[in-house]
This record gives C-alpha cells, structure tokens and sequence, in this order.
C-alpha cells in the first residue's frame, strides 16, 4: 500500500488546485467552491501564484495575508529570529515552565502599551484571545462577588473571530454566525456607533445629532443591564471583517466612562488594528482611552504563525490574583510558543523603529488615489484610515471579477461582501503602494462597467494609467 503523499498515491496530472478541491475546507467557502489560486512563493511583498487555469502570476500583496505580514514575506530578520530559536527548541508547555522568547516578548508588550497594563496572557489566534478576555471579564465580576454578572455588552456591526465565545459578541443578524444562535451565549448588543471619517488623518467628521442619540442610547442600555454585565468589548475607532467602518472616538470614550461607573471591564479588541495600522500605535489612542483589557495579533507575530496576547491592567489582574480561584482559568496547549514569542519579539521591535514612517506613507498614497472612486456610480463611499483604503460599493459585485481584475493589475485582493479593501504590508514601497492602489481603482472601474453596461468609469487625468501604476 503506498505511503500518503507519494506519487503512487497521487492522481495523474491534478494541480494542486484540483487536488485540494473538494478535500480542504477554505474560509467561508463551500468544498465544491471556485477553486483556490496556489501560492508558490513568496519575497517581499509579492506572491508568485498559479490561477486555476494554470497561468502563473506575479501579485504584490494587497492584503498582507488577512492583514497580519505587515514586514512582508521572507524578511530576513524574522528568518533569523526563527532559525535561532528553533536551534534552540520549538516548543515546550508553558505549565510550571517558562522561557526567554516569553519573557522578553511580555516585558517588551508592558513597555510599548499603557502604564495601565502590567499582565499578558499569550493566547493561539485573536479569536482565542478574545475568549480569554471574555472569561476574564466573568471571573473579575465573580471575584468582586457578583457571579450573576455575566453578559457582555458589545455593539453590532462587529466582529471579534469565530470561536464560540467570540462569535457571541459579533453581529448576530448582519453577521456570519446567525445560524448558530441557539449556541452561543446572548450577549447584549447596542446600534453601531455611527459612521464618522477623518479627510485629514488627524480630526474627525461625523454627524454629532447622530452621536449624541447613541450615546444617550447606549448609556440607558449600560446602566439598564448593569446587574448583569461583565464587561463591554469592541473594536477601537476601526470595525474590521463587519464591515471597515470607521466611527467617531467619542463612542469609545463615553464606552470607558460606562465601564468606570459601572464597574465593567472595558476589553478593546486590537486584534486588527494595533501597533500602528490605523495611523496610531493603538487605536483606542484615537480616542486617548486605555483599555482594562487588550487583545492584540495579526501583526504581532509579522504573520509567521499564529499568536496572540492580552495585556491585562493592573486592577484588574489583582482582582484575578485575590480571588478563590487566584488563576485566570485558561490554559492552551501551544500557549507562548517559543518559536512564535521569539519572532513576535523580533517582530515589534521593527515595528516600534518603522512604523510610523510606513504608516505615513502607505495613507498619503491611498489618500491621493483612491478618493477618484467616489465619483463611480457603482460606489456607495471610499474611506482611508491609516495603511486602511476602502471602496465599499451600494450593491456586492462578483468577486471573481474583482479579484481576476486586480490581478491583471499585479495585485491581489480578497474582497468580500460590498467591500474591496487594502491593508498592504507596512513595508511596501511607493511604486508598490501606487499599483495596489490604482488596482482597487481598476477593480471597482470594472464594476461600474458592468453594472451599467457602459463607459461611465474614471475620467481624464484621474484615470490610473495602462499599467496601473498612475502617470
């Protein structure tokens, strides 16, 4: 019997692509779904890709891989950081042990965030360390002698992952979870802030009548339910996979205030925007408001492999430490991994020295070019936040299209819903950022062609040039 994966075992002639339909599950995609493009290697911020019908592709990385290799692919002083460790060892449990690449990476975390957080708990993915923080937040409650405090208030529109505790403080009607209702707990949820931009990247625009109704709005709820809250979690300034919307900072000041009068514990998920994509180090800086809790990812690791943390405050970490039970009960197998830890540390040291710089950079180009979008019929708003650009269209068009288009520009993008978004590498050059930008334009041209049927697209000298890239 031939051993799995040997030629033997193969069938004739498939790609990879062929091979991999109808055996792996994707993200959100049925097994029979359109068949996946195959990555064959990756430098700096390029793919070298196969589509399904064989063409091999170059596409720089609008995306940064969901958003996380924020230093690109093969970056020499990851490698590095790698290799080192694993010469060393790769992973040991962290029950009664302890390391280096953990200790160092904890105490670089307390260095770079608020004075407030003196704690970190190192957690598998962001959506693991969004279960950890809703527990924290339970147990905090229970050892202050309320153990009926057990809700969480949230706002729709969110999205925290797709565990079962962080499913319960996503949208559960305009999200993706709603068949799975009867599983998770009810949480309580308000309306979503309302929508607020920034045109300069430094003060906010937004309709006050609308901010003060919901801020009216979610202190009645708050102060309604205070008997059974435990805590409020929302993404800072920034809703990420609900929706890209950007709010006003104000909503997550008057969040804080709740969670101080109240007594909850204030979670604030940077699990997509910390250390710098949002044009701040943190985004709940937007607002000047230090979290209880945070839970960080994504770029923490510079996509290498999955960790994440949750820096806790020092009030809060008492509570936990005095309690009956004295342990935050939560444990994982692969809990600090040293590999993952050493190169997370390598990691946030680059980005403590760059990305200011890098930030800067990828928003005054994406502020430069993508607002021609707007002036698309098909095009219900374009936004830039940050190393963040928009273009969210009044109606969800093929993503096939989208994506085929994007790549004949040399960039690829993984659009969902309405939505064509970048999020690209941090350490994308100029020329770099300018084809990703003029491919989104491309793209959202290309459906305004086909929904009206006619020429309608970009005009005169805001048209992106014939190879993307602008004149």
């Amino acid at each position: 019997m031939p051993e799995p994966g040997t030629a033997d075992n193969m069938p004739a002639g498939e790609s990879l692509a062929e091979r991999d339909r109808g055996l792996l599950w994707h993200p959100y995609e049925a097994l029979d779904g359109p068949a996946p493009y195959t990555v064959e290697a990756a430098q700096g911020v390029a793919l070298t890709l196969v589509t399904p019908e064989g063409e091999r592709v170059q596409a720089l990385d609008g995306m940064a891989s969901w958003w996380c290799a924020v230093h690109g692919y093969r970056n020499p002083e990851l490698d590095r950081a790698a290799v080192d460790q694993i010469t060393e060892f790769s992973h040991v449990m962290f029950g009664g042990l302890t390391h280096r690449p953990a200790v160092e990476l904890g105490e670089l975390l307390v260095e770079v965030t608020p004075p407030e957080l003196q704690h970190v708990f190192f957690a598998d993915s962001g959506s693991v360390s969004v279960e950890v923080a809703l527990k924290l937040a339970v147990q905090y409650q229970a050892a202050r002698g309320r153990p009926e405090r057990r809700r969480i208030l949230t706002v729709r529109g969110g999205y925290h992952g797709d565990t079962t505790g962080a499913m319960s403080v996503c949208d559960p009607e305009g999200g993706m979870h709603a068949e799975f209702s009867g599983l998770v707990a009810e949480q309580l949820f308000v309306a979503p802030p309302p929508a607020a931009a920034t045109p300069d990247g430094r003060t906010w625009e937004s309709d006050d009548a609308a901010v003060q109704r919901w801020i009216a709005d979610v202190r009645a709820t708050a102060r309604g339910h205070s008997d059974e809250l435990a805590g409020i979690i929302v993404e800072p300034v920034l809703q990420g996979a609900g929706g890209m919307r950007t709010y006003d900072p104000r909503c997550l000041r008057v969040l804080r205030e709740l969670a101080d009068e109240l007594d909850l514990v204030l979670i604030v998920d940077e699990i997509a925007t910390g250390f710098g994509r949002t044009g701040r180090w943190f985004a709940s800086e937007w607002a000047d408001v230090v979290p209880d809790v945070m839970c960080v990812g994504k770029a923490l690791a510079g996509g290498y492999m999955s960790l994440a943390a949750v820096l806790v405050s020092e009030a809060v970490g008492a509570v936990i430490t005095d309690s009956e039970q004295r342990a935050l009960m939560h444990g994982p197998t692969f809990m600090a991994n040293p590999l993952a830890c050493a190169v997370a540390l390598q990691s946030v040291r680059m980005l403590r020295d760059t990305w200011r710089d890098d930030v800067a950079r990828a928003e005054r180009t994406l502020r430069e070019i993508l607002p021609v979008a707007a002036d698309l019929r098909a095009v219900k708003d374009v936004r830039v936040l940050g190393a963040v650009g928009v273009i969210e269209f009044h109606h969800a068009p093929d993503p096939a299209l989208l994506t085929r288009t994007a790549l004949e520009q040399g960039v690829w993008f993984r659009p969902f819903g309405r939505l064509l978004y970048t999020m690209p590498p941090y350490v994308c050059t100029e020329e770099e950022l300018r084809t990703i930008a003029y491919a989104l334009l491309r793209a959202a041209q290309e459906v305004e062609l086909t929904s009206t049927g006619r020429g309608a697209g970009l005009h005169g000298a805001d048209a992106p040039s014939g190879n993307g890239m602008g004149a």
